[in-house]
């Protein structure tokens, strides 16, 4: 793999949610242009972007009417070369979201496909009849086509069918659609839901659960043909330019992780795997309210770091558009807000990987923790509220209480960049209520304070860039059967890294290995000179012998 792209950090921008530049409420692509230095300055390589496609918006612009325009709230093509042309003059990198598992039913194909064109009569999956796989975003997974007097298949939501990838024209039009972005001069593709292309060859009951459905994931996740298709794909589009990818890759294992993002494997560069984010899952689908055990959280990204070292590489994320803010959900959104903050940066960014940042979780943004199901945007929770609440399984409170926790919304309040009036998302009305704390979490407030979580993430950054060590290091976890601390080192020839973090509110006693006694301080999240035995709440401290 490329060296670059081991030591780049990522940074994901939710352009709905970013920075308005025209007072319509809903954050676009000159507001997004305006902010580049502000990512210069963090220190960050590669920005993600969201779909920012043409789109009727049933899912935020994850269902895509035209792969090759933009969407009008966006703004314009011309938006976008400016919005390219500007990073690449900062030294930054544009990766998109490839949104390929599906397309919108508005799109021209699925447009000619319901009103059966030869062409395009099987880029979909049609059938006379149903079966009992439940959608992701609820209900069954198949709907009826007045049209074509038959019913699709959509894993997600019915305005987002899947595409049949088992013909090649389909795999082909994917592939066109590739290269007119990277001849463009786009960086990357962040590949969304990747694992799910490849359906089984017959479409057969399967057990249900408690919904009466037998979830579409059971079925479909790395399919049949999934890698070979992926081998194509790098055949035909990827190999040809120097960029980076990322796989979403529901329900991955190691061994399939090997296949999807291998040294000599051919497919992509690194999946996103998403053990960790189910450990706060309850009976009811992914509404929790509880904080999962830290034992399992180390057994889970220990397991990753060591089954992949030398083999693959890791993406090390902690939120994105689709989850909680990691501050709210692992670390103290109140008193040790900060603290917790900084420490989650420190635990992540020194494992081995391509570390990801969430737009506002380098400010410490928060769980918006909305009190009301009207100010909810997200299919997904509005759906799921009305299956529970409506049928009377869940209670509106303890709905709302879950929402808190586990809503994708949490993640899509705009960003926060002042304390003066809407964070200065906007001058309009924001698409989606925002945090109610913006007044003190804002970028205005930290970029020009050198104790802020921001100026922490980018003293980080900086030690990635200094310390080549920190790509190659070997991961070796210390002390795994305790709930307070997570402690592991990384160690390469005669160098090592100890990486101490306290997940708690309480003070911890760790007493250093005899070797480490005159080591250095490489950061700490208390500013310490020297290390103490005794460890302060969410304190993070890193050590280093002998780095280089």
């Amino acid at each position: 793999m490329k060296d670059w792209i081991k030591k780049a950090v990522i940074y994901q921008i939710y352009p709905r949610s970013f920075k308005d530049s025209n007072g319509d409420g809903v954050g676009d692509l000159v507001g997004i242009t305006e902010k580049l230095p502000y990512l210069s300055n963090l220190g960050v390589d590669v920005i993600w972007l969201s779909p920012v496609y043409k789109s009727p918006n049933e899912d935020n612009g994850y269902d895509i009417s035209d792969y090759e325009d933009i969407m009008e709230e966006f703004g314009t093509m011309a938006d976008f070369d400016k919005m390219l042309e500007t990073a690449h003059s900062l030294g930054l990198k544009i990766m998109m979201d490839l949104v390929v598992n599906h397309t919108s039913d508005e799109h021209k194909w699925f447009i000619e496909s319901k009103n059966k064109n030869p062409k395009y009569s099987d880029y979909y999956f049609w059938s006379d009849s149903t079966n009992n796989w439940g959608a992701f975003f609820g209900g069954s997974v198949w709907e009826y086509s007045p049209e074509r007097k038959q019913y699709y298949f959509h894993a997600f939501a019915p305005k987002q069918p899947d595409l049949n990838w088992d013909n090649p024209c389909v795999r082909k039009e994917v592939f066109d659609m590739m290269t007119y972005w990277c001849e463009k001069g786009v960086d990357g593709f962040r590949m969304d839901v990747i694992s799910l292309i490849s359906k089984p060859e017959k479409f057969c009951d399967g057990v249900p659960d408690s919904s009466r459905y037998s979830h579409v994931a059971d079925h479909i996740a790395n399919g049949r043909h999934v890698h070979e298709y992926l081998r194509e794909m790098n055949k035909n589009v990827l190999s040809k330019y120097d960029i980076i990818t990322v796989g979403e890759t529901a329900c991955v294992t190691i061994p399939e992780a090997l296949y999807y993002a291998g040294f000599d494997t051919n497919e992509l560069n690194m999946v996103f795997q998403f053990d960790n984010m189910g450990l706060d899952r309850e009976k009811i689908g992914k509404w929790a309210k509880k904080r999962p055990q830290l034992t399992e959280l180390k057994k889970i990204l220990s397991k990753w770091q060591e089954e992949l070292y030398g083999k693959a590489w890791n993406s090390l994320y902690w939120n994105n558009h689709d989850q909680p803010r990691v501050v709210s959900r692992f670390g103290n959104d109140d008193k040790y807000r900060i603290e917790s903050a900084k420490m989650l940066a420190v635990c992540l960014h020194f494992m081995q990987g391509s570390p990801y940042i969430y737009q506002g979780e380098e400010l410490g943004m928060t769980n918006a923790k909305f009190d009301d199901i009207k100010d909810y945007r997200d299919i997904e929770t509005l759906n799921a509220y009305k299956e529970l609440v409506g049928k009377g399984i869940m209670s509106q409170e303890d709905m709302l209480e879950r929402l808190a926790f586990s809503s994708r919304d949490n993640a899509r309040t705009p960003m926060q960049w002042t304390s003066g009036e809407n964070a200065g998302f906007t001058n309009g009305t924001p698409w989606i209520k925002i945090n109610e704390n913006y007044t003190e979490i804002n970028a205005e407030n930290q970029v020009n304070d050198s104790n802020s979580i921001f100026n922490f993430y980018k003293k980080i950054i900086g030690l990635r860039k200094k310390y080549e060590i920190i790509t190659e290091l070997k991961y070796e976890l210390l002390l795994p059967n305790s709930e307070e601390l997570y402690i592991y080192k990384r160690l390469y020839k005669n160098s090592e890294l100890l990486v101490i973090c306290n997940f708690t509110s309480e003070t911890q006693e760790f007493s250093l290995p005899e070797y480490f006694d005159s080591t250095e301080i490489v950061i700490s999240n208390y500013n310490r000179a020297a290390y103490s035995n005794t460890l302060a709440p969410y304190e993070a401290v890193v050590l280093g012998v002998n780095l280089q």
